[in-house]
């Protein structure tokens, strides 16, 4: 046995790998729990309640009735309140206003998660360098995230009623990358070998994984547009198939209709399904025709999450948006990337002692 492949056998390496994947498990767990809470918020139009970013001192939120009222009188200077919900009373203000909280407090808590393990993990010399990179990267991703979501908030503090769509789909693109950039290395860490298979399947597996990404972006939109809304049919959209130009491109620029049209924005959403839930099936078959081993149950999962998250799209269109469906059809969504994501890694894994090299001294050895 060689000296490379030999710490792959130590216990205490074992122990040191297992204590870094349920920190990360932890931490993934939270931002799927986040983007779901996220969903309540916009669909609850609570995302506007908390008109200041106060990293710090908005942790707590208010006490007494002063500092309620001053919440509260805060968000009657911005459009929303007064164009939406002119004549709010402060117990239905206090209830959209804990929804945006919890989803900011959610914020902080995997911030405070994910760092402090993180800082610990390196003072006891846990991480190599190689994964030092990556978590640091990570890590920065998040903290890009938190301005992002000020970002996207002030877009609806002055002359609009709600937050920009295009912002919000930033917004939550972005953490599902951090979230399918943890899920990658959990996937990284473990001692599952490599899965040998054509090249063919490697490719279509990194196009759905980068067509899922694309398609959460759409519904976002979606979502942020309150498209899911109008054109509640289905198969046909607008009464057809595909709808008349017209109808589609009206807007001027033309690429503002892939925007700002609710129409072109709900039917790009539903191409995307189709294709991407056609690509899926073929990369299923084709992993089963190859017998790629693991890489053929990863497929079938991957085909059958689409299946289902296709068909709860489908229902929360036809029932005009009702917010059960909707976060159930958002969950999906994430199983499904996370499944996309492990479908990719798996294709593409490095050898074991590759992520042996990963890890550095065993926990208890400052490095």
């Amino acid at each position: 046995m060689t000296a490379a492949a030999e710490p792959d056998r130590s216990p205490v390496r074992r122990s040191r790998v297992r204590a870094v994947r349920i920190w990360l498990t932890l931490v993934a767990a939270l931002i799927a729990v986040m983007v779901l809470v996220g969903g309540a918020t916009r669909l609850t139009e609570s995302g506007l309640s908390i008109v200041e970013w106060k990293p710090v001192t908005g942790t707590l939120p208010p006490l007494t009735d002063a500092q309620w009222h001053a919440a509260f009188n805060g968000y009657k200077q911005i459009p929303q309140y007064r164009e939406l919900n002119a004549g709010m009373t402060l117990h239905e203000f206090k209830t959209i206003f804990w929804w945006e909280w919890s989803h900011r407090l959610l914020g902080r808590v995997i911030g405070i998660a994910y760092l402090l393990p993180f800082l610990w993990f390196l003072w006891r010399g846990a991480i190599g360098p190689e994964w030092k990179r990556a978590l640091w990267g990570i890590f920065a991703l998040g903290a890009l995230q938190g301005a992002v979501g000020w970002w996207m908030v002030a877009s609806g503090l002055s002359q609009r009623t709600e937050v920009s769509q295009v912002r919000l789909a930033i917004h939550l693109t972005l953490a599902l990358i951090i979230f399918a950039a943890i899920v990658w290395t959990l996937r990284r860490l473990s001692d599952k070998p490599p899965v040998l298979a054509a090249a063919r399947l490697k490719f279509t597996a990194i196009i759905l994984l980068a067509m899922t990404l694309l398609q959460l972006f759409l519904g976002a939109l979606v979502a942020g547009l309150r498209a899911g809304r109008v054109f509640n049919t289905w198969p046909l959209i607008d009464g057809a198939l595909i709808p008349s130009a017209e109808r589609l491109w009206f807007e001027q620029p033309w690429w503002k209709n892939l925007f700002d049209n609710h129409l072109t924005v709900q039917f790009d959403h539903r191409m995307m399904a189709y294709a991407l839930w056609a690509l899926a099936a073929w990369h299923a078959i084709d992993a089963l025709r190859s017998r790629a081993g693991a890489a053929a149950g990863g497929a079938l999962w991957l085909f059958a999450a689409l299946s289902l998250q296709a068909a709860l799209g489908i229902l929360t269109v036809l029932h005009a948006t009702p917010i059960g469906l909707a976060l159930a059809h958002q969950a999906v969504g994430i199983v499904v990337l996370t499944l996309a994501v492990l479908q990719v890694e798996r294709l593409t894994a490095p050898r074991p002692k590759d992520v042996a090299r990963a890890v550095a001294l065993p926990i208890g050895q400052p490095g």
